[in-house]
């Protein structure tokens, strides 16, 4: 794989810069895709976004107050004269000379026979339709730049294609390359939309093939053990506890006792919405194994997490004779080696961690039991690992995750699935509200309340650092936030921290040592923290709905009444969705309505499933063919190198 350094004419600043972006090598920069497209066509004075090109007819004022800066000058739209006022575009001043022809969009007022200009663009558009890619960007790095960067690599580099020949023969698929330079070099929009199509393919087949081999795999090994299930002790378990369940919690929890009395090995994914009870339905199968003699194993994706479940389901336990085990990386290495002598001993019953749980050295006396939390989280190779494990332990995934049934049957298609979709009783609904960028001060008086009742705050932002002037970043809230509440203790947590001091935060923010939190969507998969009551989301219309829906539900997880906050001046239609709706399924159903199968110039979220280009409700019928055409190939893998030593690296699968 080519470095960054690697490539000519990257500096180390540049790369600093890429790095942010989480761009380190070849692959991370030709794959840092556009997030949308600005369409640049001419149109009159009174849409709603107005795009005009013209003559420049006067000096620039340029004109300062606190932190603003505003340009104003007169333009000729070649029928009538109108007074332009930009702001904070203060280093424009010198190219914006009098008989220079420029471009303008933004809004226009007729009454004040002013266009107040969002962007301004340096070229004369005339009868021309240009698209422009928009990037995600930090400071120290422009689009221009970037897409100099990206040219720059496509030239001068040869790119893998893992698309087999005879497929994009089949497809009439236009070459990588070519399909790369259209998405970052847009022309014309039939291109762009079979370069995409092209690259949205490449990254589902890729999903695919890892899939079906799994499943091949899997398929294999699918002979069980019997579980003999205690059905008396197990009701009075449930009856003792502290809460009653819901009826889709035991109907899931029949759905598993009679996969565990086959002779079939479970393989079943729970669908649950946030804060829908997962967690109790797996203690209740643990217990059942723990019944029969067999030991369990929990994996979940971060240590806080990990020792949040390890108290809980250990309090659930406090009147019964079952030993649960913590394992996660940050332990001594004494303590985890005496966690391997209980754990092979067979004295630990429960064994909860992160991925530390899988090591090769670590072995298990009577595995009979696998669960995997938010199995999206972890790559095939660490979930394939865990169900090695053992004597064919049975396999249950959990996940917030909200994919419909339909699509959720084609990319598990070997599991069983249920799904949890009410909630526990006596949950109050999150009262969700959208605040306008400007507005925020009315969001600072409520946080101040919240306060006041000691109850804590979260403060979402999609980045770290380094945001561009419009954006929010931790860096600028963290300042922002220590001046308007001077007398709380303020915390930041994000994805660069190392997981000691992830920890620290977590702790002591479920302490009550912390009253605003100030994080990345590291906490999505986060703690119970019950004295949360307000999550205010800055950017909001950077994420997708599902995304949203996870973060919300980091409140609301006690008999008090909670809000979200979403913090945007743009993308409100979709976000008013949030406000009506609380279900995370039928949330994922109304943000495909709205976003559409074609919806091309639609943005492209952080933090939905983890494709780069594709989008597995948007482009199922891709899916489909993908997952077709993977199969194919690997009933003749051995032809294809490359594609073979992907499935090695990742599934062990020679």
């Amino acid at each position: 794989m080519i470095q960054l350094k690697d490539i000519k004419g990257i500096g180390p600043k540049t790369i600093e810069s890429l790095n942010k972006l989480n761009i380190n090598n070849i692959n991370d920069l030709l794959e840092h895709y556009p997030f949308r497209y600005e369409i640049l066509k001419q149109t009159t004075l009174y849409e709603e976004k107005v795009i005009v090109s013209g003559i420049i007819e006067s000096q620039v004022t340029l004109n300062f107050f606190r932190n603003i800066n505003k340009l104003t000058f007169k333009f000729n739209t070649n029928d009538r004269l109108i007074n332009v006022v930009i702001f904070n575009r203060s280093f424009l001043k010198n190219n914006l000379t009098i008989g220079k022809k420029i471009t303008v969009i933004g809004k226009y007022d007729e009454r004040l026979n002013t266009l107040t200009a969002s962007d301004i663009k340096l070229f004369d558009l005339s009868k021309n339709t240009i698209i422009e890619p928009i990037y995600h960007l930090v400071k120290g790095i422009n689009s221009k730049q970037l897409n100099k960067i990206i040219n720059l690599s496509l030239n001068n580099y040869d790119i893998v294609d893992y698309v087999p020949k005879y497929i994009s023969d089949k497809y009439n698929f236009i070459n990588k390359n070519q399909a790369l330079e259209y998405i970052h070099n847009p022309i014309d929009l039939n291109l762009l939309n079979k370069a995409l199509e092209r690259c949205k393919y490449e990254e589902l087949f890729l999903f695919m093939l890892k899939i079906n081999a799994l499943k091949r795999k899997n398929n294999t090994l699918n002979v069980g053990y019997k579980k003999d299930i205690d059905t008396k002790k197990i009701n009075e378990f449930i009856n003792n506890l502290p809460f009653k369940l819901t009826t889709d919690q035991l109907n899931t929890v029949n759905d598993i006792f009679n996969d565990l009395k086959s002779n079939k090995r479970m393989n079943r994914l729970i669908e649950g919405d946030v804060g829908s009870g997962k967690t109790v339905v797996a203690v209740i199968s643990m217990y059942a194994l723990y019944l029969c003699n067999y030991q369990s194993a929990l994996m979940v994706p971060t240590e806080v997490l990990a020792k949040q479940h390890y108290l809980n389901i250990k309090e659930l336990f406090k009147d019964y004779n079952v030993n649960i085990e913590l394992l996660v990386g940050s332990m001594k290495k004494s303590d985890k080696l005496k966690a391997y002598e209980r754990i092979k001993s067979g004295e630990s019953n429960i064994i909860i961690g992160t991925h530390a749980i899988i090591q090769e050295d670590i072995e298990y006396n009577n595995l009979g039991l696998v669960i995997t939390d938010e199995q999206h989280r972890f790559g095939v190779n660490q979930r394939n690992n865990l169900r090695n494990k053992g004597n064919l332990p049975d396999v249950l995934y959990m996940s917030a995750t909200p994919i419909p049934r339909t699509y959720a049957l084609t990319i598990y298609g070997d599991m069983d699935i249920s799904i949890i979709n009410s909630m526990p009783n006596g949950r109050k609904k999150i009262i969700t509200e959208i605040v306008d960028t400007k507005n925020i001060k009315n969001v600072l008086y409520k946080i101040k309340q919240q306060l006041d009742d000691n109850h804590q705050i979260y403060i979402i932002s999609p980045l770290i650092e380094d945001s561009l002037d419009d954006e929010e970043d931790i860096v600028k809230l963290e300042k922002k936030f220590k001046l308007a509440f001077k007398n709380y203790n303020i915390g930041v947590l994000h994805g660069k921290m190392n997981s000691k001091e992830k920890d620290k935060i977590m702790d002591d923010y479920l302490n009550k040592k912390i009253d605003i939190l100030i994080s990345t969507t590291v906490v999505e998969v986060g703690v119970d923290v019950k004295n949360a009551t307000m999550i205010v989301i800055f950017d909001a219309y950077k994420f997708g709905l599902a995304t949203l829906h996870q973060l919300r539900g980091r409140v609301g997880r006690n008999s008090y009444q909670s809000y979200c906050i979403l913090v945007t001046n743009k993308d409100t239609k979709r976000l008013n969705i949030m406000k009506d709706v609380d279900d995370g399924f039928t949330l994922a159903r109304e943000d495909l309505k709205l976003r559409g199968h074609g919806d091309l110039f639609g943005i492209k979220q952080s933090g939905d499933m983890s494709f780069k280009l594709a989008d597995i409700t948007k482009d199922y019928d891709i899916l489909l063919k993908a997952k077709d055409d993977s199969n194919e190939v690997l009933d003749n893998i051995n032809n294809y190198e490359i594609l073979k030593n992907i499935l090695k690296e990742n599934i062990n699968m020679d």
